[in-house]
């Protein structure tokens, strides 16, 4: 099969590598209809995991057609469409057991495209598949169902619920890249009073307030406001910067929230002296993907209008291509990237 393989730091390439084949009897593979580039793709590109060896296969998100399972597999066969979650879950551990799967201790969490051959290929092999995917309806649309793999999952779970977003709040996202305009809409759902995106890039901001967003702005004037006046509720950082992060900071209320999204690949610097007695709640979090099926049932009903977030397509052998025009964002217009197969 073809597959996009990390060589190190700035060094990938679409090259043929082994079909993978089952390995554990709760295997199943999966080939792939549809995938994605992540954020935590081009860190690691840039070669900042580097726990990510040379010859991984990259990508953790997919929607696809299982053609294999192995003998332990007892919830899906051959034919299922599925979507691949991000991270994976053996569902016997403690954390399982709680519905953390992003900190899986059976050998799950994010593994595909870190640890072990990930989606941006024609074929992936799903551990704990049982646990791990979610059936798609066929009346979905790939591009709708890829955002499902983890993009609204993280959203949701990593920014609006760890940052208790509650009717009549003052919500601030900080970086309007695909996650942080996710967290815009999803926030929608629970009635804030305003809500105001933060990020750099023109085109974003306007993506924002298209959105769902009553006012986006570049960090300056608004920031400043907030800081000298009560404050946001809770703030979302979803820039991954560590001055994204000094915003937040910035622009929470006491006894307001700060969630993390952002996936910092630099330290980000806490500034104590400003916090320490502002009562401040800080949360971080890799995604567990458990509110797939609550999202994936707000979503066929019409109540996630996402069609706006995947602004491109390619054909899978165009994932160099795909890679350059997402790294690029801010000023390609680039959102969520989605590659189909071919």
């Amino acid at each position: 099969m073809r597959a996009l393989v990390y060589h190190g730091p700035a060094q990938t390439s679409w090259d043929s590598v082994p079909d993978p084949v089952i390995e554990e009897p709760t295997d199943a593979i999966v080939r792939i209809d549809a995938t994605t580039v992540c954020g935590s793709d081009l860190h690691i590109r840039r070669g900042d995991f580097p726990e990510v060896k040379p010859g991984t296969v990259l990508g953790h998100e997919a929607v696809g057609e299982v053609v294999d399972v192995g003998a332990d597999i007892h919830r899906l066969r051959p034919g299922d469409q599925v979507i691949v979650s991000s991270v994976s879950a053996c569902g016997d551990c403690g954390e399982c057991r709680a519905a953390r799967y992003g900190q899986c201790r059976g050998g799950g969490g994010w593994i595909l495209g870190n640890l072990i051959g990930g989606t941006q290929a024609e074929l992936v092999r799903v551990p704990f598949a049982d646990h791990s995917v979610t059936r798609c309806p066929s009346d979905l649309p790939l591009d709708d169902a890829v955002l499902l793999a983890e993009l609204l999952p993280t959203a949701y779970e990593v920014g609006v619920r760890n940052g208790h977003v509650s009717p009549g709040d003052t919500l601030v996202v900080v970086g309007a890249g695909p996650v942080g305009l996710a967290a815009v809409i999803v926030a929608r759902l629970y009635s804030p009073r305003r809500i105001v995106v933060v990020d750099l890039a023109g085109a974003r901001l306007e993506t924002a307030l298209r959105v769902g967003a009553d006012a986006a702005e570049s960090p300056g004037t608004m920031i400043a406001e907030l800081s000298e006046g009560p404050g946001a509720d809770v703030v979302i950082e979803a820039s991954g910067d560590p001055d994204g992060f000094v915003l937040c900071t910035r622009a929470v209320r006491s006894g307001g929230h700060i969630a993390n999204i952002g996936s910092h690949g630099k330290p980000a610097t806490l500034h104590l002296e400003s916090l320490w007695r502002k009562n401040v709640t800080i949360s971080t979090g890799q995604v567990d993907t458990s509110a797939t099926l609550w999202l994936l049932e707000l979503l066929r009903c019409g109540r996630l209008p996402v069609s706006g977030l995947v602004t491109h397509t390619f054909g899978l052998s165009r994932m160099e291509d795909a890679y350059e025009l997402f790294a690029h964002g801010a000023t390609t217009g680039a959102l969520k990237v989605v590659l189909h197969r071919e």
